[in-house]
Parts: structure tokens; C-alpha cells; sequence
């Protein structure tokens, strides 16, 4: 063997005692963000926050269903803005955990709005009975 070979076999037999594990530990920790990466994910956090509540204060789309489905979709896209940008997901995250928490996320979301546009209903129905003949 060369003896730049027999280096590189010594420090990878190292590499689980020795000094260098530090440095093969480090090629397998997830990524981290910039300041500027969360900069970008604060600016757009506060951006989908403010359209949805000019939205509601100004009775932009005058319609009650449309303007919460649009409103809905902003948090929607916001979810997505905090997994990127905050929560470091992406599709290089090794054993598809990306992928696994993608899909609990997305479960957890739909029992999450559903089950509350279900109970805003039923309280609106069941609780002012009085409110729909006024």
C-alpha cells in the first residue's frame, strides 16, 4: 500500500476512537440554518399572517366561506413555509423521516381543521338558534 492509503485506512480505523470521529459525526448531523434562511422564513411568516388579517378586517372578499377557505389555504402555505425554513425539511434527510413527518404533518393538519371548522359549525347551529331569525 502507498502510505496516503495506509494514512486514509488508519485515520478511518480512527475514525470510531480517535479524533477524527468528530469530523464523520458532523457529515451526518442535519442542516442548519443561516440567519439569512431565517430571516426569509420570518418575512414570510409575518406576510402570511398580515394578508389573512387585512382579509378579515377589511371584508375584502365579502363572502364569510370564501374569505376562511382563503384564509385556510394561507395557513396551509405557511405550514410549508415553517417546515422548510424553521424545521430544516427537505429531501435530503436520510431513512425518509422528511417523507414520514411530511405525512404525520399533513394528517395532523386535516383532523386539526377539520375537526375545529366542525365544531365552530355545530356551536353556530346548536348555541344561537336565536341569531338566524333575527
Amino acid at each position: 500500500m502507498s502510505g496516503s492509503q495506509d494514512h486514509a485506512q488508519g485515520h478511518h480505523a480512527q475514525g470510531h476512537h480517535g479524533e477524527s470521529h468528530a469530523t464523520d459525526h458532523d457529515a451526518h448531523e442535519a442542516p442548519h440554518g443561516s440567519l439569512r434562511g431565517y430571516v426569509t422564513g420570518f418575512v414570510l411568516s409575518v406576510i402570511l399572517t398580515a394578508i389573512p388579517f387585512w382579509l378579515v378586517m377589511a371584508d375584502v372578499l365579502g363572502n364569510s366561506t370564501l374569505t376562511a377557505l382563503v384564509i385556510m389555504g394561507f395557513a396551509a402555505v405557511q405550514i410549508v413555509v415553517h417546515m422548510i425554513y424553521f424545521l430544516h425539511m427537505n429531501g435530503r434527510a436520510e431513512g425518509g423521516w422528511s417523507m414520514m413527518a411530511l405525512i404525520f404533518t399533513i394528517i395532523i393538519v386535516v383532523i386539526a381543521l377539520s375537526g375545529s371548522l366542525w365544531v365552530m359549525y355545530h356551536l353556530n347551529a346548536n348555541m344561537m338558534p336565536d341569531m338566524h331569525r333575527m
